[in-house]
């Protein structure tokens, strides 16, 4: 790190200019309460990175309220629906760029790309078109992520608990028709974020199981309804007679969560290796393949070798 916190001396490098000042990395540094370990440059979007792997010595921090409980319901209509009431809006970067990525990828596509059957080379025309498309995805990745940022960064120092569900978003990218918006939402990278930031600022965070009905349960009195449609947005319990948006209900029901989370630690342990609540056990009938060689009383054991069928045994 140069004195004058703009440079940086890297090896074989040399001296490069920084667009950024390094004077907080670089007062860490002077004090010895951070060590740089190592440095990685790396081009994105058209434009130069070196990010520096520093062990640092962090003071314990407390959330502002430490009793609190939120609960956290993400979607598509809003990004963040908080126990609290509040709605965080989903921007939709990549939906608001589509007009603007459609046109740069049509120019790309008419310029004279490389071939690889013929071996032509790209040309100046296609290194500059395809310089402005990724330039145009990298500002999209860079809202995204510094969105992402501010709004973890706020919840992890208010709030002392923070529960999320356990979402499959790899199956969830398989709905054709939603797999852009939920792409762009960013789920699992708000997850990831929540989980590193939880712990610096001295917060916990709870991880609901994927199969819990946080949407059907009804918040007010527990009531589970069957059946509950994608469409509608407004729950309505049958019982109680509550009426209330449907990702407020799903969030209030996951900060509800915690405090069952905390009952179930001073009793029987019900929390898997990752904090979240295990997979209610099989109930009923489930298939068991019969090795080979062995039979119930009164039927004949099969031959060695063939395959053998399959028998239901009551899960216990």
């Amino acid at each position: 790190m140069a004195p004058d916190r703009k440079h940086v001396v890297l090896p074989r490098l040399g001296r490069l200019r920084l667009h950024e000042s390094a004077r907080k990395l670089a007062r860490r540094v002077e004090a010895g309460t951070a060590r740089i370990m190592s440095a990685t440059v790396r081009r994105d979007g058209g434009r130069w990175h070196v990010a520096f792997t520093v062990q640092i010595d962090r003071t314990d921090r407390r959330p502002a309220q430490p009793g609190s409980v939120v609960g956290v319901d993400v979607g598509i209509t809003h990004l963040a629906v908080l126990s609290t009431g509040e709605c965080v809006p989903n921007p939709r970067h990549l939906h608001r760029a589509q007009r603007v990525l459609r046109r740069l990828g049509r120019g790309l596509s008419r310029t004279a790309g490389p071939d690889r059957r013929t071996g032509a080379r790209p040309s100046k025309r296609w290194h500059r078109a395809q310089a402005r498309l990724a330039r145009a995805h990298a500002r999209v990745a860079n809202l995204r992520r510094d969105g992402l940022h501010k709004l973890t960064t706020r919840l992890a120092r208010e709030h002392g608990t923070i529960v999320v569900e356990d979402l499959n978003v790899s199956g969830m990218l398989a709905n054709r028709r939603l797999a852009r918006h939920i792409a762009d939402a960013g789920f699992a990278e708000l997850r990831r974020q929540l989980t590193y930031k939880t712990g610096w600022n001295g917060g916990r965070l709870i991880v609901a199981d994927r199969w819990y009905p946080s949407s059907k349960t009804c918040s007010g009195c527990g009531t589970v309804k069957a059946k509950l449609a994608l469409a509608e947005r407004t729950y309505t319990c049958a019982t109680c007679g509550l009426v209330l948006d449907r990702d407020l209900n799903a969030a209030r029901n996951l900060a509800a969560l915690a405090g069952e989370a905390v009952d179930a630690r001073s009793g029987r342990e019900s929390l898997n290796g990752r904090g979240a609540d295990r997979k209610t056990p099989l109930a009923g009938q489930v298939a068991v393949k019969r090795q080979p060689g062995t039979a119930p009383a009164g039927q004949t054991v099969p031959p060695q070798g063939r395959t053998t069928n399959h028998m239901l045994t009551r899960a216990h």
